[in-house]
């Protein structure tokens, strides 16, 4: 959710765009509809339910979403709408019932007076009194069909596919080499000695997996037989693929075996070919993986952990010259994005497999899998990891990007000495070893950070880490990487970094040619043409125009594909 600070914030960015570009799965503005309080409240109460099916979020009423400029925008609420009449109308409204807090906001536009309804996450599905419902899906609000309905209900737990009791005896659906591979796994994880000393049966329920005396079908997919699982799970198989083109592949290899026998079948097939880079510093040579073992793990596990095994479709790898792509059937779960993946609270699909699992300390509760393959990959100033949600499956790509050197033992020098790098300060260090500088909304959207807290991590590595320097002030604040410290992060060959973007030339170039459309009549200036003048990318044209837009030296006339700039009255 997002608080009153930072969505007057974002407010300040409507003078050269519209309102729509700033919502994402948890924010969402509406205007407020004068002409009809009733219909006002019904869409509040239809806001409430599709936030919190989405797993929570923020709604700012009284903004037009399809405006661009402060003043064309805030439309406001009226100052007769009263915020307790709203909680009650949405708490009687909704089933099962949802309390929000409403916040107002002061803004000099309009009525003066915007409202912001905060939804907590909660458990989902919700509707309203009628039945009817809607689900926050990255932007849009879609209606809760039978499909949504079911991957909410699975996702929140409530029908926990791998929680089903399983007929039969227990000590004929586990394989004891099974359970011993299970026992090695978690005691390399270090898992409690006391609990990996149990009895199969006694271990088994301890770790959650034994009900009314049956055993789950969480258990039978950690260390269960080959035919148990294809009795259990009929629609799972793995399967690696090597492909010797986008379409051909010269080797595979499939099975239905246990979680944790799979999971190393697949490891020693991927790591048989994964290419080793030899460091070597003082006495000592370190040999270095393409894909780290870590990240190649962590992606496997997630495949597993969270796949949709009411579906039919195999966890998926296929290793490719340059990337390897592993994928499980199911989309992300619970309002989870690629571009909030790194800070969304977690939404295990499986609750008894995932629980049995965070026992023996093989996956964790708290989201850091993610965050260990993104850290693993960005340590060797190697590409993060690219998520892909395809709707109904998820994929996982991890490119063979180089090892650099210099930024390995850089990490390395920084833990000696105390400075443990986070995955946000290394994204933002390995950007600015490849762009000339970042100011606080691209840091923001790498690092899935709200801008408060990107501007603090850019706070923290100039003052109290000594990477960076920062120039500009206000909105037009950048931060670039000390010249002595890209020097020495740079690897060998590697070209003198770019000097940072002349904002100020770009301006004048583009006021130039506004000026001389203006004489003759002709139509300003879109957004591509501004591209192609400056040669900058579409984020820092948008940069560059609200700058020139907040300057008062150009203003966005027309909408859609027909916005164009011109130059403001009185700058010619």
């Amino acid at each position: 959710m997002r608080d009153i600070r930072e969505i007057a914030e974002l407010l300040d960015a409507l003078e050269g765009q519209p309102t729509s570009s700033l919502e994402a799965q948890d924010l969402d503005f509406k205007e407020w509809n004068r002409r009809s309080t009733a219909s006002a409240v019904d869409l509040v109460v239809e806001m409430a339910v599709c936030m919190a099916n989405g797993g929570g979020g923020t709604v700012v009423f009284g903004v037009n979403d399809k405006t661009v400029g402060r003043a064309g925008a805030i439309r406001g609420v009226p100052p007769e709408i009263d915020v307790n009449r709203l909680k009650k109308a949405v708490y009687d409204g909704t089933d099962p019932k949802l309390t929000p807090v409403f916040q107002e906001l002061p803004v000099p536009e309009g009525t003066g007076r915007l409202l912001v309804m905060q939804i907590h996450p909660g458990l989902p599905p919700y509707t309203d009194t009628q039945g009817r419902g809607k689900i926050r899906v990255g932007t849009d609000c879609q209606p809760l069909t039978g499909t949504l309905r079911r991957r909410v209900m699975i996702e929140t737990g409530e029908t926990d596919f791998t929680a089903t009791e399983v007929a039969g005896r227990i000590e004929t659906l586990v394989s004891a080499a099974a359970m011993e591979r299970l026992r090695e796994a978690a005691r390399r994880e270090r898992a409690p000695d006391d609990l990996l000393k149990l009895p199969d049966r006694d271990l088994l329920a301890a770790l959650g997996l034994i009900r009314n005396g049956r055993l789950l079908r969480a258990g039978v997919f950690l260390a269960g037989t080959t035919d148990a699982i294809r009795a259990q799970f009929p629609g799972y198989a793995w399967t690696h693929l090597r492909m010797s083109s986008d379409v051909d592949y010269s080797d595979r290899a499939d099975g239905q075996e246990a979680l944790i026998v799979a999971l190393e079948r697949m490891l020693d097939r991927i790591m048989a070919d994964n290419p080793i880079t030899t460091v070597p510093q003082g006495l000592f040579h370190f040999e270095i993986r393409t894909y780290p073992e870590i990240a190649l793990r962590e992606a496997l596990l997630n495949a597993f952990v969270h796949a949709d095994y009411r579906m039919h479709g195999p966890i998926m790898v296929k290793q490719f010259m340059r990337r390897i792509e592993i994928s499980n059937p199911g989309g992300l779960p619970g309002g989870i994005t690629p571009q909030n993946i790194l800070r969304h609270t977690p939404v295990p699909r499986n609750p008894a497999l995932v629980d049995a699992l965070t026992r023996l300390r093989l996956v964790n509760r708290s989201n850091l899998g993610v965050r260990r393959m993104y850290q693993s990959l960005l340590i060797e100033g190697k590409e993060p990891p690219q998520i892909l949600d395809e709707g109904e499956a998820v994929r996982v790509l991890l490119r063979a990007s180089d090892l650099s050197v210099p930024f390995r033992l850089f990490v390395a020098a920084e833990a000696d000495r105390g400075a443990m790098l986070g995955v946000e300060q290394l994204l933002i260090l390995q950007h600015l070893l490849r762009h000339p500088e970042i100011d606080t909304a691209t840091a923001a959207l790498i690092t899935q950070q709200t801008e408060a807290d990107a501007r603090e991590t850019l706070s923290v590595m100039e003052r109290d880490l000594g990477y960076t320097e920062r120039g500009g002030a206000g909105r037009g604040t950048y931060w670039v990487l000390r010249s002595d410290l890209h020097r020495r992060l740079a690897a060998p060959g590697h070209p003198e970094r770019d000097r940072r973007i002349d904002w100020e030339s770009a301006k004048t170039r583009v006021l130039s040619v506004l000026r001389q459309r203006a004489q003759k009549n002709e139509p300003g200036l879109t957004n591509a043409e501004v591209r192609g003048i400056t040669h900058l990318d579409r984020a820092q044209v948008k940069r560059l125009m609200a700058e020139l837009a907040l300057e008062g030296a150009a203003s966005l006339e027309g909408r859609g594909r027909g916005a164009a700039w011109v130059l403001k009255q009185g700058k010619d």
